[in-house]
């Protein structure tokens, strides 16, 4: 049987990627201050993107399913965005190797169920 959601907080991956995104901000802060207004500042908006477009998804599933789709897999780009970033802090040696890799696999997780939901979707 299929649960009903109410609202976007309700999906899980909604809550995995607002946990992950919320953990890449805290870290980012930590990166040099040439890196705020650049790297760190690209790797935040691209993290809070995915819930961003969930939530206006969601919003908009009513009027249209395809709509919300559409805003699932503009989530899925970003999320995949998001490990192109890791690997450049990495490298850059602002984040070390195997957090990054930790922080890359979250992502990947989220990018496996963002498509598993869009899939569901269409």
């Amino acid at each position: 049987m299929k649960k009903f959601v109410h609202s976007v907080e309700e999906l899980d991956v909604f809550q995995k990627a607002y946990k992950a995104s919320l953990i890449v901000h805290k870290l980012t802060l930590t990166f040099p201050q040439i890196e705020q207004y650049a790297l760190a500042d690209q790797l935040r908006r691209a993290t809070k993107s995915i819930c961003a477009n969930l939530a206006e998804g969601f919003g908009k599933q009513k009027d249209s399913k395809k709509e919300f789709a559409r805003y699932v897999s503009l989530s899925v780009g970003s999320s995949d965005e998001v490990r192109v970033w890791i690997q450049y802090a990495s490298d850059l040696k602002y984040i070390d190797k195997n957090y990054a890799a930790e922080l890359k696999e979250r992502y990947i997780e989220i990018s496996k169920m963002l498509r598993g939901l869009l899939a569901a979707l269409t």
